[in-house]
């Protein structure tokens, strides 16, 4: 290799190839030299070529190597005060990841060589260890940014249209008998025909993907035989994991990825990534040198006034300083990459509330926001946050400012609630079914500030909500002290798989009511994989550790009837807009014709008054959505009108008589959906002022005839 090294650019930060050689960029504020660490392959223990950089700007290190190009290794070493106490934990003997690094080939080999300090030294973290850590550590990667997009755009498809699908790339494929074996569970199987032609079918508009950016399994997960499955513990915000690659792991991952996103944008379903900007995958201050950590400590994460330890907003251990410039500018660049190279569509911000924390609060007005909301990139993609975290304060549901839609935690729990017969008011049910704009109206934002859930990553599957009381994470290893207690399930009367027909028939209308009442709802429906055809975790609620068959999709065990009750059900929120309004209802006349948007009514057909929203015991309502009161305007301006829909909900245990309202509401209704049945489509048809019998613990829809 030709060593002639010239100074290079500050910017922009990586490494980047311009067709001759490669600028070498990293931005390290109290550092006292860098090296940067050339490999010819990943198996190297050490690195055959070791290149001071000499050249310094504004805290940013840089060089540039000619002759080299995609698919060279590298690393850095970085020279500085060994220092716990006042924050600094530099270690040349640790080969470390660039935090810009665009490729990653390979994972972590955990071994003690990895921490700064000595492992079981008395003095724990403040002793220091001369172990060479590039053994063990993956290697970077110089990757070639050119690609053929073939004319792929942003999609945009509007917020009030979106169904969301939440999906984990390795388990949604990795059991798949109509994928090849060679490419399940990776990026290419997310995007082969059988799959996109599943998610076209079922109708989802935008698939979020659970983390892929490159991450780590924790020491203590690997010791016992387990691995952090959800990936929620980031090491390279640039690098799709090389985990869910099939064509390669230097280089090939990221048109792996490119290729994955064509082949959904081709077929109209935009791709949402789950990003975790609030910490990294290095732990507290007993936690290994990898990355940021080795690279400048202080100038990374938020450490306490006693210097030597971490604020830990996440529960890792760790917190990135988003109120620091250059960790500002860190995430906006990833953002943008992801957005401007790789296509991505939007953004879940996991722990969301860390990021925007300026001291200790959570500060609505802080860096972060200002920095996105001026962004001329990142403000135009679809931004949702996962509105907490654990620290004090960190609950922000409905807290966050326009232009942020969000994780609807109170949604969930109020609708979950409702099923299970729990004590609450009905005027909640009524709040998350429109929108929650108590949550949202006050800040100027619609309905669509609102994601509807009743099941993620994170918690009981749809199934197990209503086949288990308790969880049983005993598989985790933690002898089940793990996941949350409090789930608002129930089990129908027992606990897991029974035979007792009465039971199963239960449940199987239990998720049907759930579904229906998420995809009725105002605001942005999203589904979790599996949930629409009974995917079971076998009780477990918090399965971030299990890469096997308790997570991955069940393809072949599919309940077909509940499959299909669902694709009908995305079909017809969509075919009808009164059920995906942009705007909020105002309960006001319509112009006209004298009936308001929105009227909600007691089973006995009579209008209900403010007494009646106050009673916790009550399980019953019916709700009338006036087709000509939507006011909206269609893409080509004209005015968007649908039919009318009397929804009658009945959460008691015993069937209720519903009277329908009068002649003034529709002169005749035809039902549409109940689901006490297992498909929807055109019943049987009924008159004004008609009474009709619900089934316990269903919902029937009724739609106008004209």
């Amino acid at each position: 290799m030709d060593t002639k090294i010239f100074a290079g650019s500050p910017y922009p930060l990586g490494a980047t190839y311009d067709g001759k050689g490669v600028n070498f960029s990293i931005y390290a504020e109290n550092a006292e030299g860098v090296d940067l660490c050339l490999f010819n392959k990943s198996e190297d223990d050490a690195e055959p070529l070791k290149i001071r950089i000499k050249e310094r700007t504004h805290q940013v290190w840089h060089v540039y190597v000619p002759h080299i190009g995609p698919g060279q290794l590298y690393g850095y070493r970085v020279y500085g005060p060994y220092d716990p106490e006042n924050g600094h934990r530099f270690n040349p003997h640790k080969l470390l990841i660039d935090p810009y690094a665009k490729a990653i080939a390979g994972t972590l080999q955990w071994d003690d060589s990895l921490f700064g300090y000595e492992v079981g030294h008395p003095d724990k973290d403040l002793s220091f260890s001369t172990e060479d850590s590039a053994p063990y550590l993956p290697k970077c990667v110089v990757v070639d940014q050119s690609f053929d997009w073939e004319g792929d755009k942003p999609l945009r498809t509007p917020m009030h249209k979106s169904v969301i699908y939440e999906a984990h790339v390795k388990g949604f494929t990795a059991r798949h008998p109509d994928i090849p074996e060679e490419i399940r569970g990776s990026y290419s199987g997310l995007a082969h025909p059988t799959t996109i032609s599943y998610l076209q079918d079922l109708g989802v508009t935008a698939v979020e993907l659970m983390p892929i950016h490159h991450f780590i399994t924790d020491r203590h997960l690997q010791e016992r035989g387990l691995v952090n499955y959800w990936g929620y513990n980031t090491i390279g915000f640039f690098a799709p994991d090389v985990r869910y690659a099939s064509k390669g792991i230097e280089g090939q991952q990221v048109n792996e990825f490119k290729e994955m996103v064509k082949a959904l944008h081709r077929a109209g379903i935009e791709v949402i990534l789950d990003v975790v900007y609030n910490h990294t995958g290095e732990g507290n201050e007993m936690g290994p040198t990898l990355s940021f950590r080795g690279v400048d400590n202080a100038a990374y994460y938020r450490l306490t006034e006693e210097s030597r330890y971490y604020m830990d907003f996440t529960g890792t251990g760790n917190t990135l300083n988003a109120r620091l410039p250059n960790v500002l500018r860190l995430i906006m660049d990833s953002l943008r990459y992801w957005i401007q190279e790789m296509h991505v569509d939007g953004f879940r911000f996991d722990l969301a509330s860390a990021l925007a924390r300026e001291l200790h609060e959570v500060d609505k007005l802080s860096s972060f926001f200002d920095v996105i909301h001026q962004d001329p990139v990142i403000s135009q993609v679809k931004l949702i946050a996962e509105p907490w975290d654990i620290g004090e304060g960190g609950y922000q549901v409905g807290k966050f400012p326009p232009g942020w839609a969000e994780w609807n935690g109170k949604y969930r729990d109020c609708i979950r609630d409702y099923w299970i017969g729990a004590d609450s008011m009905l005027g909640e049910f009524a709040d998350r079914l429109t929108g929650s704009s108590d949550l949202y109206q006050d800040d100027y934002r619609k309905p669509t500030a609102s994601i509807n859930f009743v099941t993620a990553h994170d918690g009981f599957t749809l199934h197990d909500l209503v086949s288990y009381n308790e969880k049983h994470n005993e598989a985790n290893g933690e002898d089940n002290n793990d996941g949350d207690s409090h789930n608002r399930s129930w089990n129908c009367g027992a606990e897991g798989p029974t035979d007792d027909e009465a039971i199963n028939r239960l449940r199987a209308r239990q998720k049907r009511n759930l579904l229906t009442t998420l995809f009725l709802s105002q605001g942005v429906p999203m589904l979790v994989a599996g949930d629409e055809f009974g995917r079971t975790q076998q009780g477990n609620n918090n399965a971030y550790c299990q890469d096997n068959e308790i997570s991955w999709l069940d393809w072949a065990g599919k309940d077909e009837n509940l499959l299909n009750f669902t694709r009908q059900l995305v079909a017809f929120r969509k075919a009808h807009p009164i059920f995906c309004r942009r705007k909020w209802f105002q309960g006001l006349p319509i112009k006209g014709i004298g009936l308001e948007d929105i009227a909600w009514f007691l089973p006995d057909g009579i209008e209900m008054d403010d007494s009646h929203w106050d009673n916790d015991f009550a399980r019953s309502l019916a709700v009338f959505l006036n087709g000509h009161g939507i006011r909206s305007l269609d893409d080509d301006g004209s005015k968007i009108i649908d039919r009318s829909f009397y929804i009658m909900f009945n959460a008691y245990w015993e069937p209720i008589n519903y009277t329908l309202p009068s002649e003034k509401y529709s002169v005749r209704w035809v039902k549409t959906l109940d689901t006490s049945l297992d498909t929807i489509g055109t019943h049987e048809e009924f008159d004004a002022a008609d009474t009709l019998t619900l089934q316990g613990r269903s919902i029937v829809v009724l739609m106008s005839t004209r």
